[in-house]
């Protein structure tokens, strides 16, 4: 009897069987049961469990596309909210294809004898199988990841960048620069025996993406942010930077709510594993949040003499960024500790950036970018190991370990993506035409407007509010 149970487990109704397995198992085991047959149903609902809380972190990560999207239009002026809007929903919808068909086996596949993946193309699995049911969870956990590193260059990018240009390069970022990447450092997470995840083998730390995933995104972005150029108006004569203020901060901190929630989706959805570590490690997620958020208002609240709302909402994020990489090896002081460096972090990268005349509408280069880099760094500078006195902990060997990490992220995805943005800027144009930036990129790119019945600033330019 127990033998058919766990056969209905296998086709069917999986978890509803295999619970009904272990729930009879104690009176069928006088009967017919072996010990092997009761660990074999125990490890059943443990599969079954751990599929579905990997899917339900992967709906949460899902999620995370609504509240960036949020958050660069509310960042931006309503004259182009349409278009940010279009740029999120495709860098969801075309890169979820393209990791599809290439991404995911050049990330996850067998090494090849270039460091990457080369098998796992268009994904088809025999959903038969435990492997088979395990790689649909796990593409479906990942491919949410990739649009995330995507959708990151969006805000740095906005207002001022063609529609079809940037289609490009959301294509290639989900089917090449990112997977790429990933396999170095995340390779190992399917398959086992990867030669070509160098990183991975080295004993690199980034448990849910500071680098993988946020570091990728920020250095495509400065890359695209640099060759499309400042917006009109945000540099004047001297070249100092000048306000544009976004045109909905409610818009913005809705969208930071929304990743807040998600990120519990990203970091304790990466263990893949319905069991009690996800605890500790949601805990950081919140209190590094909550440390980032508190330090950028007291750091932006010192520099311009009033708490700016703007900079606390991405103090949040860039707590969030930051302890992405660590979550799962630091105390839940060692996340406050990684969250106060993030938010302080976060808003002299701004600063920073504007002094370089990189114009980055949304911070996303420091949030993502040097907080990813931070967070990296604190999985040795902070990890718990450290402090309880483990002999096989090496502080001075992981900290290279992590460096090196960074550096190779930096070096591959800065250089292609640069490289992709010069190709496109030269075949079908990168900028859209001052008429149609001062215009806004509504009616210019899509011939609509996310605000029909509102007047919203456009026309010829009176200022840095237009």
């Amino acid at each position: 009897m127990l033998k058919g149970l766990m056969k209905r487990a296998a086709f069917g109704k999986p978890a509803q069987a295999a619970a009904t397995a272990v729930l009879a198992a104690p009176a069928l085991c006088a009967q017919e049961a072996s010990t092997e047959d009761l660990q074999a149903a125990i490890e059943m609902v443990q599969t079954h469990a751990n599929i579905l809380w990997t899917l339900l972190a992967a709906c949460l990560v899902f999620w995370m596309q609504a509240g960036f999207a949020f958050v660069e239009s509310g960042f931006t002026r309503a004259k182009s909210a349409a278009h940010i809007m279009m740029k999120n929903m495709l860098d969801m919808s075309l890169g979820a294809l393209s990791y599809w068909a290439l991404g995911f086996g050049l990330m996850f596949g067998a090494s090849t004898a270039v460091y990457v993946g080369g098998d796992h193309f268009f994904l088809s699995p025999d959903n038969g199988t435990a492997d088979g049911q395990w790689e649909y969870t796990f593409w479906m956990f990942q491919v949410v990841f990739a649009a995330t590193a995507a959708t990151i260059v969006s805000g740095a990018m906005a207002e001022r960048t063609k529609f079809r240009g940037y289609l490009i390069y959301s294509v290639v970022i989900s089917a090449v620069i990112y997977p790429v990447f990933g396999h170095w450092a995340w390779g190992t997470l399917l398959l086992s025996d990867q030669s070509g995840a160098w990183l991975a083998n080295m004993g690199f730390l980034d448990f849910a993406g500071s680098t993988v995933v946020h570091s990728v995104g920020a250095w495509a972005a400065l890359a695209g942010a640099i060759v499309v150029g400042p917006r009109i108006g945000k540099f004047d004569a001297k070249g100092r930077a000048r306000p544009i203020p976004g045109h909905s901060m409610t818009m913005a901190a809705l969208g930071v709510f929304i990743l807040f929630l998600g990120w519990f989706g990203f970091n304790a959805g990466s263990t893949t594993t319905a069991d009690g570590t996800i605890a500790r490690i949601a805990v950081n997620t919140f209190l590094a949040a909550c440390a980032g958020a508190v330090a950028a208002m007291f750091v932006s609240w010192r520099k311009f003499e009033k708490p700016d709302i703007g900079m606390t909402l991405n103090g949040v994020l860039a707590g969030l960024v930051g302890i992405t990489a660590p979550c799962d090896i630091v105390t839940p002081l060692g996340a406050i500790i990684v969250g106060l460096v993030a938010g302080c972090l976060v808003v002299c990268g701004v600063l920073f950036f504007d002094r370089m005349k990189v114009d980055d509408p949304v911070g996303a280069i420091s949030v993502h970018g040097l907080c990813g880099v931070w967070g990296t760094l604190a999985c040795a500078l902070l990890n718990e190991a450290l402090f309880t006195g483990d002999p096989e902990y090496s502080l001075i060997s992981q900290l290279g370990i992590q460096l090196t990490g960074i550096v190779a992220c930096f070096v591959w995805t800065f250089g292609t993506a640069f490289i992709l943005f010069k190709i496109v800027k030269a075949t079908v144009g990168l900028r859209v035409s001052e008429e149609a930036e001062r215009a806004g990129l509504d009616y210019s790119e899509h011939g609509s407007s996310a605000y029909p019945d509102f007047v919203v600033s456009g026309g010829a330019y009176t200022g840095p509010n237009d």
